[in-house]
C-alpha cells in the first residue's frame, strides 16, 4: 500500500454513530458499505451507494482520508491525493 503525508498524519477519532450513515440515517435512505472521516469521526456511505455522503463529506470540510467502517477492514484512502493506505 502508498502513504502519503495526510495518511501519515491522519488520527483515529471516536464514529460519530455506530449505527450507520448519518445523512442515510435522516434522510431514510440506504448504503452499501461505509466509510469513517479520520478528521472528525463523521460515518458516510461509500461511492457504490446512491447518495455517496463520505464524498460529498470531504467535499463540504476538505477533511482528506475516510477508512473503511465495515468489520474486518482496515484499509484508508486520501481524497487529496487519490491513494489507499
Amino acid at each position: 500500500m502508498s502513504t502519503c503525508e495526510h495518511l501519515r498524519a491522519a488520527n483515529e477519532p471516536t464514529p460519530r454513530t455506530t449505527a450507520g450513515c448519518e445523512e442515510c440515517l435522516r434522510l431514510g435512505t440506504s448504503w452499501v458499505h461505509l466509510r469513517k472521516c479520520l478528521s472528525c469521526g463523521h460515518i458516510g456511505c461509500c461511492d457504490s451507494s446512491p447518495e455517496k455522503h463520505a464524498t460529498a463529506h470531504f467535499h463540504e470540510t476538505s477533511h482528506p482520508v475516510v477508512k473503511s467502517f465495515e468489520p474486518g477492514e482496515s484499509w484508508r484512502w486520501c481524497y487529496v491525493d487519490n491513494v489507499v493506505g
